[in-house]
């Protein structure tokens, strides 16, 4: 970032500077992007929101500052620092960063669809960051606009208290995504997009805060987005901030604020090099101390963003009403279940994530889950404490999703999927087909962090476009439909009283009724999701 002036050329709406690179005005910003070959121009590492840092530390996300200089946005900003990682370059506090990808021919008339990406990480880190939506644009004829940010994590996002309730925020991290959705919805047409026509896609933890914001408020309807793509959507144990009083006070000791006169103070002086002290995962109480739980800093029911138990707001419609495209994958608890080895150890690991759970009902899970055929390179119970965590934490919350909103959508616009795309090399290792695989084939092979899989580039090939073709025609007409490929089969919706999917396969994609076995135990997680606190 530096000062400069540049000869500016008009063309359209879209500002271009003589060296080729364009230009956005947002009012308190001036940013200059990169024009890539493909035909996209991309902005990275723009502030949505000011620093988080000081006395702003467990506070809303404030506007960001005003400048009057031209600064490069080539370079993503770094990510919120999360449990238990390391202070570098590329991980931090100052992380409230915004990325725009758009086709280089947009103008602010073009009014093109808005595709906007939540990463996931279980709200503890940013572990699907900095996606590049270059493939999308170009998959879909230059034709939508790709956004991604980062949000605070941990105990930076979601570190929860009455004190901070009385001198700050709660839910801090789903106060950025709402702060990143109201920038979208103000400034998006600036890079050609469409404010109106928003779609807000979440993976995981993302998903999870998409159903967040579609439940905030009670369901109050503020235009953020007109759709909705869930993603393995998580919901994890939801508690209120009373029960959450215990990780405040251990987190206050780790950080070495226990003795000063007001800890909120002291935590928000403190460096981040304390701060990480207490980013850590513990037990939670009345659970076992090993193993510790998945996820330990979460959002918390705050009367307001969030108001309930998820489960019982979609029951009840307290939702916005827009069309929804929700789906897991086959195995969605193999990346997170312990190497279980007896039924013991099976109910110790449901235990430390569900502390609520009681004897009856581990007992009950245990026999809706018996032992299962073994896998290679793991222990006995691994199969069947996978399928109950996938179920419970994924699957059964996406299930729910889809018949509440296809209840209470008019329209009955819900579309519900299997992922059952097949790696070898992650079948060979005992996971199937593990959460989130999908992420290569919705992005494009490479466009997805890590998450490429060198099947994709030879037998699940076809998988790509087909999977991509679904999710921009959604992206696009608010319906997988349309612009799906001409030998993919039609996509059926969600009927109220006969749940059913589109079950993803390379070649063989159709449509599947939910399985009876899977029903019952989604019927079961449901009416154990108070003990659960879901």
């Amino acid at each position: 970032m530096h000062w400069e002036y540049s000869l500016v050329i008009l063309l359209g709406a879209c500002a271009v500077s003589v060296d080729g690179s364009p230009q956005v005005d947002l009012g308190y910003a001036r940013y200059r992007g990169v024009r890539l070959p493909a035909g996209v121009d991309e902005y990275l590492g723009m502030r949505y929101a000011a620093p988080p840092l000081g006395q702003q530390r467990f506070r809303a996300p404030g506007d960001p500052s005003s400048t009057s200089f031209i600064q490069d946005a080539f370079e993503f900003g770094p990510t919120c620092i999360g449990v238990g990682e390391e202070i570098s370059p590329l991980v931090g506090e100052d992380c409230l960063f915004i990325n725009v990808f758009t086709p280089s021919h947009a103008t602010t008339l073009s009014r093109l669809p808005v595709w906007v990406h939540i990463q996931g990480g279980g709200y503890a880190s940013n572990s699907n960051a900095n996606f590049n939506g270059t493939n999308v644009i170009q998959h879909s004829g230059y034709d939508l606009v790709f956004v991604n940010f980062n949000y605070r994590v941990g105990a930076l996002g979601f570190l929860a208290s009455e004190e901070i309730r009385r001198d700050g925020d709660l839910n801090v991290g789903l106060l950025d995504q709402r702060k990143a959705l109201a920038w979208v919805k103000q400034h998006i047409s600036q890079f050609g997009g469409d404010p109106d026509h928003v779609i807000a896609h979440g993976d995981s933890a993302g998903a999870g805060s998409v159903t967040h914001h579609m439940t905030a408020y009670g369901g109050r309807a503020e235009g953020l987005f007109a759709g909705a793509v869930l993603e393995s959507p998580f919901w994890p144990t939801l508690r209120t901030v009373a029960e959450m009083e215990f990780q405040y006070t251990r987190f206050v000791h780790r950080v070495g604020c226990s003795d000063a006169s007001s800890a909120l103070a002291c935590l928000r002086s403190a460096d981040l090099a304390a701060i990480q002290k207490g980013n850590v995962v513990d037990p939670f109480p009345d659970a076992a101390v090993d193993p510790p739980p998945l996820w330990y800093f979460l959002p918390v029911i705050d009367g307001a963003v969030v108001q309930d138990q998820l489960s019982r707001l979609f029951d009840q419609g307290k939702t916005v009403k827009i069309p929804v495209l929700v789906g897991d994958d086959t195995n969605e608890g193999s990346t997170f279940a312990y190497n279980a080895s007896d039924a013991s150890d099976m109910s110790r690991f449901l235990n430390a994530n569900y502390p609520g759970l009681s004897s009856a009902s581990l007992a009950a899970i245990g026999d809706a889950y018996p032992r299962m055929r073994p896998v290679a390179d793991h222990a006995a119970y691994f199969p069947s404490a996978s399928a109950a965590y996938g179920d419970a934490a994924f699957t059964c919350p996406g299930n729910r999703i889809a018949a509440s909103m296809a209840d209470h959508l008019p329209s009955g616009r819900v579309w519900s999927y299997r992922y059952n795309v097949r790696a070898p090399q992650l079948v060979d290792e005992g996971l199937g087909v593990p959460h989130i695989f999908e992420l290569s084939a919705i992005f494009g092979v490479g466009f997805a962090g890590n998450s490429e899989i060198t099947s994709y580039n030879g037998i699940n090939a076809n998988a790509v476009a087909t999977v991509m073709d679904y999710w921009i025609s959604f992206v696009k007409a608010l319906d997988p439909n349309p612009r799906r490929r001409s030998q993919a089969p039609r996509w059926e919706a969600w009927k109220p009283g006969l749940g059913q999917r589109l079950k993803i396969q390379t070649n063989t994609t159709a449509m599947e009724p939910i399985p009876p076995q899977q029903a019952d135990r989604c019927s079961l997680w449901s009416a154990l999701a108070p003990e659960m606190e879901i």
